[in-house]
């Protein structure tokens, strides 16, 4: 499958710079580039690729002036990364038509609703009530409980476990082994051992979420926990009872929330955030890898790391004392030494 760089760029709203008839059949990444392949440049850090890289085509941002020849055509866009993304989603979507149909080694509850053009694979169990919408496709061994929803245009990948009551939104994506509406943590104790709470609420996912693979959401102890329109979360994410997270927030791998947390809109969780319950995040937090949050972030647009979590700024500074401390106790010891040795003699004189 080829197409000429004058095709590429009507597609995304570009302007062609070179040979407009140049065919690309294939994606690279910009260092790695041969004939053919179409790659994509963004980052000043990697511009000598540009001039070196083999790609036909090469996606550049309106901004860029180049210093060297470049022997790439180039397509201007106004963001090179999202171009690509569209192109690729493009791509997707010729290369893996989607699928329809329902395998006879489902096992589906003859109460259980489902939409139109759906796609049911082997081994798919899908129980009383259950709800699946319009073009929906479920793949191998996805268990969906009781009364559960689904709705339209989503992709759960092998192995999901949906649980009973719980409501997933349109346009959804569920990667492997992810599992949405287990029983949240809770055990009351008392002299004899844990007594288990109940978990009787349901866990909630709108419209447009994508959810990584092994990640947990667990069902609310009484009411919902939310995961808002446009979040997406990376694999291994542990996401509490109660939690409700803001729309379009990211939640990078490994990261924890706590029980009955809401985090705001359009925060950013890296790689092993850790969240403590009860707690209230501002919309445009960063918080930075393994920053751990202890406390309400109140003020909008924070960036924070560390732990206890804390401006990004001042917690650079502070590691970098920190890393001081060693000679400085050597430094505060010898001082001692010399200001006991004053006392000792304006004592004896």
């Amino acid at each position: 499958m080829e197409f000429k760089a004058q095709q590429i760029a009507a597609l995304i709203s570009g302007t062609v710079e070179g040979n407009p008839e140049v065919s690309i059949h294939t994606f690279a990444k910009i260092e790695e580039g041969v004939e053919g392949a179409l790659s994509f440049y963004y980052d000043p850090k990697f511009e000598s690729y540009v001039y070196q890289t083999n790609s036909s085509v090469l996606l550049v941002p309106n901004s860029f002036e180049p210093t060297h020849p470049v022997k790439a055509t180039l397509i201007r866009v106004a963001d090179p990364r999202m171009a690509i993304a569209l192109l690729m989603g493009k791509y997707e979507e010729m290369t893996k038509p989607k699928r329809t149909g329902v395998d006879p080694k489902a096992s589906i509850s003859p109460t259980a609703k489902l939409g139109k053009d759906v796609y049911i694979a082997p081994f798919v169990v899908i129980e009383d009530g259950a709800e699946i919408g319009d073009g929906t496709q479920l793949y191998a061994h996805v268990f969906i409980g009781a009364d559960a929803k689904v709705g339209k245009d989503c992709v759960v990948y092998p192995s999901v476990t949906i649980y009973h009551d719980c409501i997933v939104g349109n346009h959804c994506t569920l990667h492997a082994n992810c599992v949405i509406g287990a029983d949240g943590f809770g055990f009351q104790p008392d002299e004899h051992g844990y007594h288990k709470i109940p978990q009787i609420g349901i866990t909630v996912l709108e419209d447009d979420v994508e959810i990584g693979a092994n990640t947990c959401i667990d069902r609310a102890m009484m009411g919902e926990t939310i995961i808002r329109k446009g979040v997406k979360i990376d694999n291994l994410v542990q996401i509490g009872h109660n939690v409700e997270i803001g729309a379009n927030t990211i939640l990078c791998g490994q990261v924890g929330i706590a029980g009955s947390t809401k985090l705001g809109e359009w925060c950013v969780m890296t790689g092993q955030v850790g969240v403590a319950d009860h707690l209230t995040v501002a919309d445009h937090t960063i918080a930075a890898s393994q920053a751990g949050i202890a406390t309400h972030i109140r003020k909008p647009g924070q960036t924070i790391m560390g732990y206890p979590a804390y401006d990004a700024k001042q917690c650079s500074r502070a590691n970098i004392a920190f890393k001081s401390l060693p000679e400085l106790l050597i430094q505060v010891r010898q001082l001692q030494k010399e200001v006991d040795a004053l006392k000792k003699w304006k004592d004896e004189n």
